[in-house]
């Protein structure tokens, strides 16, 4: 599954692939060779995966497993990422030194990729970004550079809300050289609005100049939003999901500070499925003035984004949301930024820095990274969650309990609470139902809120499931699933014709 852009639909369409085959029957893995996200999770194995490949898995009925996405990039700059190859860090690279290292996680990519298709009786390959990035085309790893010495079929989806959907998927093909075009095999539009029969002609045309049909259109659908892993899908400024009305007499407004390099923001997804609860993102500190709840999310750069914290005036604004007695929890990075004192000779290296000093505890950062599975209780409530961090609270204030109880003893437990102020290094706490309603009603309680009343029935892994089977659906009604289904068993038909320029390959 290639895409004429990032965000155009490959993921979710990928999942919807997975859920539609595993409801027949078949056993089916999704599978991404190279992801570069900061929306990561932890696997089966201990190790760590783009959270996207997670949904996927869940809609194929699967645990998550480092085999399902081998190479991990996680950007901490506009220059240099972290590589992560098979769930574990191994370094970090720049676009010069990615190339020495290519080699390396080819190996990888192909040995997951032979594991999954021995195991499975089909796996569903999502590309990254497009695959007629031709400057990049001699490194490929996720996209022609894994389809070609696999023979892979290969569809092309393309967002049509972006505008010019038929010159993005003409264009996308005819700059691929004959090899890769060779397995171009057809295309799908993605989140149409209107009546389909307006593309018609449209649809004739392009399959008539390529020699590919558009194997279906999938309609627009406001109520699915899932797990999203590039920055582009997620909302600047704007409203996470469609949040329904409130029980209550009052909404409760979250607002979500939209850091540089925010990472796990899906730990919100959870807050935006209750009624009458509102999350927003903000890139401005006016937008935090009116919030009932401020949740600082997780970062790949926790000085970098403590920084333009500071820098766009939203510590500030942060402050004194805290000073009038109204909630604040922070999650990974966002919470070691309400510290004192942050050390950091590894991520940033800058070494010592002032935090924001609304939690009496200090970080520092270890080179080596925490990824864990834990259980606990929070708020009374038994919790799950993951880990996936180098920062670690190296002090907390005698009296400043936990905010998630694991075991017993003085230093158990994660995070701290220290009312209107909470913090954990947790992912997911959220997707605890029990949990979710006792911290929203403390919130609420806290942000003078009254009227706002907390849905005592959203579970919010049936919500998840409805979403992965509308995806099915969607697939179902929408797409040409015996062509699809011929593609998967066959392969890319045979004589599929070129289409001028055509790249001239410039690699082996």
């Amino acid at each position: 599954m290639a895409g004429t852009t990032s965000d155009a639909g490959k993921s979710v369409l990928t999942a919807g692939l997975c859920r539609w085959l595993a409801r027949r029957g078949v056993r089916v893995a999704p599978f991404k060779a190279q992801n570069m996200s900061n929306n990561s999770v932890v696997t089966i194995e201990g190790g760590e995966i783009g959270r996207a490949q997670a949904m996927q898995a869940a809609a194929a009925g699967l645990r998550p497993s480092v085999r399902f996405n081998p190479v991990l990039l996680k950007p901490g700059s506009d220059r240099s990422s972290q590589v992560v190859l098979h769930g574990q860090v191994i370094g970090e690279v720049d676009a010069l030194s990615y190339r020495e290292r290519r080699r390396e996680l080819a190996e990888a990519v192909q040995t997951s990729l032979a594991e999954l298709r021995a195991e499975f009786e089909v796996v569903i390959c999502e590309g990254a970004g497009s695959p007629t990035e031709i400057n990049l085309r001699e490194s490929d790893l996720a996209n022609m550079g894994l389809a070609v010495p696999a023979a892979m079929p290969v569809i092309v989806v393309a967002d049509i809300d972006r505008g010019g959907v038929f010159a993005h998927l003409y264009g996308t093909l005819a700059l691929l050289d004959a090899a890769d075009q060779a397995l171009i095999s057809g295309f799908v539009i993605n989140k149409f609005r209107g009546d389909v029969g307006l593309l018609e002609p449209g649809l004739r045309t392009l399959a008539e100049l390529t020699g590919r049909p558009v194997h279906g259109v999938l309609p627009f659908s406001p109520g699915l939003w899932l797990d999203a892993e590039d920055s582009l899908s997620t909302a600047t400024d704007g409203v996470l999901g469609s949040p329904a009305p409130p029980l209550g007499e009052s909404w409760l407004r979250v607002v979500v500070p939209r850091l540089s390099r925010m990472s796990n923001t899906t730990d919100l997804d959870a807050l935006a499925t209750e009624p009458g609860v509102a999350v927003r993102f903000a890139t401005e500190a006016s937008r935090l003035a009116d919030a009932d709840l401020i949740v600082i999310p997780g970062s790949k750069s926790t000085v970098a984004d403590l920084e333009w914290l500071r820098r766009t005036g939203m510590a500030e604004a942060i402050g004194r949301h805290v000073a009038a007695g109204r909630p604040v929890l922070g999650i990974c990075g966002g919470f070691q930024m309400l510290g004192r004192r942050i050390d950091d000779r590894v991520e940033s290296r800058r070494g010592v820095v002032d935090g924001l000093g609304l939690l009496d505890l200090d970080v520092t950062f270890d080179a080596t990274k925490t990824l864990a599975t834990p259980a606990g209780r929070a708020l009374g409530e038994v919790v799950h969650g993951y880990e996936i961090h180098h920062g670690r609270v190296d002090r907390r204030a005698a009296g400043l309990p936990p905010l998630v109880e694991v075991g017993s003893g003085p230093n158990s437990g994660d995070g701290a609470v220290s009312w209107p102020v909470a913090g954990t290094h947790w992912h997911g706490l959220f997707e605890n139902d029990a949990f979710r309603r006792a911290f929203l009603h403390r919130a609420a309680a806290q942000a003078g809120r009254s009227g706002f009343v907390v849905a005592p029935d959203t579970e919010f892994a049936s919500a998840r499931e409805a979403q992965l089977d509308l995806l099915a659906d969607l697939v179902e009604e929408h797409l040409d699933t015996d062509a699809l289904l011929r593609l998967i068993e066959q392969g890319a038909p045979p004589g599929l014709p070129l289409l001028a320029p055509g790249a001239t390959p410039r690699f082996d």
